[in-house]
């Protein structure tokens, strides 16, 4: 079963997404509350995929991404973004981010994400 670390300052929506992967079949679920947090956690426990939120106090969800990649370039990450973020999610992408997903989600939108990403 795949490990996946879920990323975000609220933690609400870590409860809601991990909820929503659980709900999908996954069960080995890790999280952080910030990018620094997330660049750690990565390190500890090299998840198979990282669902992570960009506006974050500490260190963005891009910068975490950025050292994410340095650490490990095949790193499978899933960025979040509430609507309006364009700009944001484009960098990303360039970033090395597999795809992203916008706020507020639903959770099919997650799941699909996830089940293509990862499998």
């Amino acid at each position: 079963m795949a490990k996946i670390l879920v990323v975000d300052d609220a933690a609400f929506m870590r409860m809601m997404v991990k909820d929503t992967l659980t709900k999908g079949g996954y069960s080995d679920l890790e999280e952080a509350e910030d990018g620094a947090r997330a660049v750690e956690k990565y390190q500890e426990v090299k998840p198979d995929l990282v669902i992570m939120d960009i506006t974050m106090p500490n260190m963005d969800g891009l910068e975490a991404l950025k050292e994410i990649k340095a650490l490990d370039p095949a790193a499978n990450v899933i960025m979040c973004s509430a609507m309006g973020q364009e700009g944001m999610v484009i960098e990303a992408i360039k970033s090395g981010a597999k795809d992203f997903i916008v706020k507020p989600f639903k959770a099919d939108r997650i799941l699909e994400t996830v089940s293509k990403i990862i499998g």
